[in-house]
């Protein structure tokens, strides 16, 4: 069967909340229903990948960002990229941003992506540059706002660095 990247269904909440929660990720049943419901509105593309039949991540789109910059620049975002652990070095991001790229590239010549800078985000990060992402040159967030020199801040899933890359 090999890896199906599709888009999320109804069916589909359930079992990725499960699927996490199975791990010990608080990812609740209506996360997922309110992604496909604004999927369904066409504010946001929800692309599930499947490794043999079984659910193995999930990656999302967003056209209208609520970072900042993306917003005032129409820059459509990546948002909520994940992959199971047993299911990681597989490639499995790298065809869900392949794909997500692509869908972009039909309604933006610019894409968007926020990356953690705290540990565990080490694998995104390298991944994103190698894809030719680079920082957006307004420096890092901490809870939404951009960060000031010498502002004492806790490294922890709030810290982000904003990346664009430019679409064929």
């Amino acid at each position: 069967m090999g890896l199906k990247i599709r888009k999320l269904n109804k069916n589909d909440a359930v079992i990725i909340s499960q699927a996490f929660s199975e791990i010990g990720w608080n990812k609740p049943t209506l996360q997922y229903e309110n992604y496909y419901s604004e999927q369904c509105e066409g504010k946001r593309v929800v692309l599930v990948a499947l490794l043999n039949g079984k659910f193995a991540g999930y990656l999302t789109i967003v056209w209208q960002s609520g970072y900042p910059y993306f917003k005032e620049n129409n820059i459509p975002e990546i948002m909520d990229l994940n992959v199971l652990p047993k299911y990681r070095r597989q490639k499995i991001a790298t065809k869900l941003m392949d794909e997500a790229e692509k869908i972009v590239s039909n309604k933006s010549k610019i894409i968007g992506i926020g990356v953690g800078l705290a540990p565990g985000y080490n694998a995104a990060q390298r991944m994103y540059v190698l894809r030719g992402y680079i920082p957006d040159g307004l420096g890092v967030t901490y809870k939404g706002k951009y960060v000031r020199h010498g502002q004492k801040i806790i490294a922890n899933d709030s810290l982000i660095l904003y990346l664009t890359k430019k679409l064929k």
